[in-house]
């Protein structure tokens, strides 16, 4: 019946697969998963939603005019999936559950080799001349509806006005501009701009940050580590996207990407934390109007590439310079980047190498995987055109 209802109103497939609410033990008033004709059951939300729509007999699909609340927020970081879906990242052992299933792989990469042996593609990004000034002006923890938990850290900079964004998973991952001292502030202050060990609780009245003089700061409590790749950090440097992230668009996979990088990041598995760099340069860098207006000539046949060049725009007009600098602010100059794309990994290093990527973790659609996910024409022309076009390292045979 769910595959019947989503052919009928096509609309997009969840962007990851469906995963139960958290209960006690104690919790008497949990609503089971229903299981549906194809058997795969729907989520106990869903089910209180038919049951107090009146369906109690009957589940009945909601009316092609609303979108499943599954959407928003995209329930994944940490949430438990077949291991085999990290399994070239954390090593864990993989699963024979879907035999269709190939886990994405991890390939070393180092951008100072020339040719395809470097892994970064034949492309030379354009990188920036000198990194920005960035600093960190409030952190504050987030819990998710997972249970996850991970820090929102807020950016301002020297080359625009907007608020860049750092999330950050795990405990050891700090920020030394947000933690650096500022004159005449009180212990109240750095803890309500957090700038704090530990957790916050009412009654607190230290941030339990040692002073410059002390022998160990605890801002030097940070995620840097030498030795073998387990110690290097996953990053994905991500650039908002209104339609893919919000408005639950099919055109791209963009929401599938954020939402799955979150899900790596806050496995247990993962000791080295991870750190998502969302940078607001929507539309590859052009704006949503001109992204809209990019929609509209797709619409009448061009692909997303030929759509920003005739709006007399580049193909891809992003910098990733305030992500190079953030993740130096962060002091993670050692990281496995989450990417298809290999004119990231250069730009993402900096015009110096300040950061350096060691290895390239593939982002594979889930559809392409087995693994749930979404498909659409124009998910697939996207994909398409990124990998024909633009140089993107995405196996299409995976498929």
């Amino acid at each position: 019946m769910a595959g019947q209802w989503r052919n009928e109103t096509g609309l997009p497939s969840f962007y990851s697969p469906k995963t139960a609410p958290q209960h006690s033990e104690s919790d008497t008033d949990e609503v089971p998963s229903v299981p549906l004709e194809d058997d795969n059951p729907i989520s106990s939300h869903d089910a209180a939603v038919h049951r107090i729509a009146g369906s109690s007999s009957t589940i009945q699909p909601p009316p092609p005019s609303l979108l499943s609340p599954s959407f928003t927020p995209p329930a994944t970081p940490g949430t438990i999936t077949p291991s085999a879906s990290i399994s070239s990242i954390t090593g864990a052992s993989i699963s024979a559950a879907s035999p269709s299933f190939r886990p994405a792989r991890a390939v070393p990469v180092d951008s100072s080799l020339s040719g395809p042996e470097s892994g970064c593609g034949s492309n030379k990004p354009r990188l920036v001349e000198r990194l920005p000034n960035v600093e960190c002006i409030v952190r504050a923890r987030i819990p998710t509806v997972t249970g996850t938990e991970m820090f929102l850290h807020l950016y301002t900079n020297d080359i625009d006005n907007k608020e860049h964004l750092a999330i950050v998973f795990g405990d050891n991952i700090r920020s030394k501009s947000l933690d650096a001292p500022r004159p005449g502030e009180t212990e109240t202050d750095r803890m309500v701009r957090g700038a704090y060990v530990g957790r916050l609780y009412p009654g607190r009245t230290t941030s339990g940050m040692m002073r410059p003089s002390d022998a160990t700061p605890a801002a030097e409590n940070n995620n840097n580590l030498a030795g073998s790749n387990s110690d290097i950090p996953l990053v994905r440097i991500h650039s908002e996207c209104y339609t893919g992230e919000t408005a639950w668009s099919a055109r791209c996979d963009c929401g599938e990407q954020l939402d799955e990088a979150a899900r790596l990041m806050a496995l247990p598995s993962n000791k080295a934390g991870g750190v998502i760099i969302y940078l607001r340069q929507e539309g590859r860098g052009i704006g949503l109007g001109e992204k809209l207006k990019a929609y509209n000539l797709q619409d009448l046949g061009s692909d997303t590439v030929e759509a920003n060049l005739l709006l007399r725009h580049p193909a891809d007009a992003r910098s990733y310079g305030l992500a190079t600098a953030m993740l130096m602010d962060l002091e993670q100059t050692e990281i496995k980047l989450l990417t298809n794309n290999p004119d990231k990994i250069r730009a993402v290093e900096g015009p110096n190498r300040e950061v350096i990527v060691r290895e390239r973790v593939e982002m594979v659609p889930l559809s392409w995987r087995g693994k749930g996910g979404f498909r659409s024409k124009e998910v697939e022309g996207y994909l398409k055109t990124k990998i024909e076009k633009m140089g993107h390292m995405l196996d299409m045979e995976t498929k």
